[in-house]
């Protein structure tokens, strides 16, 4: 299962989902293209809103800025992964973090 853990300041995003063998998963697929999107696109309004780490194992994502454009590509990201929660729960959890 994926799962991804998020706070105001910090994003981590973990696991395999499973739903598939490594390579044809469509949900790990959804997960990778809906975060690195999102990692491009504030990296090209603002190289110093977030840091983020990938380790293979996880990806954690610093946000650094709470402007406007920051605020809002994060919170959809968290809108699509939460869709994608709703569609395959078995292989992926959200929960918010302390």
């Amino acid at each position: 299962m994926i799962k991804v853990i998020y706070t105001k300041e910090k994003i981590i995003i973990s696991g395999h989902a499973n739903y598939e063998s490594y390579g044809n998963d469509i949900v790990c697929a959804s997960v990778s293209s809906i975060v690195y999107t999102t990692i491009n696109a504030i990296l090209n309004f603002n190289a110093k809103a977030i840091k983020y780490i990938d380790n293979n194992d996880t990806l954690e994502i610093n946000i650094l800025n709470q402007d406007k454009t920051t605020k809002t590509l994060i919170t959809n990201m968290l809108d699509l992964l939460n869709d994608l929660e709703k569609q395959y729960p078995e292989n992926i959890k959200l929960s918010k973090g302390e």
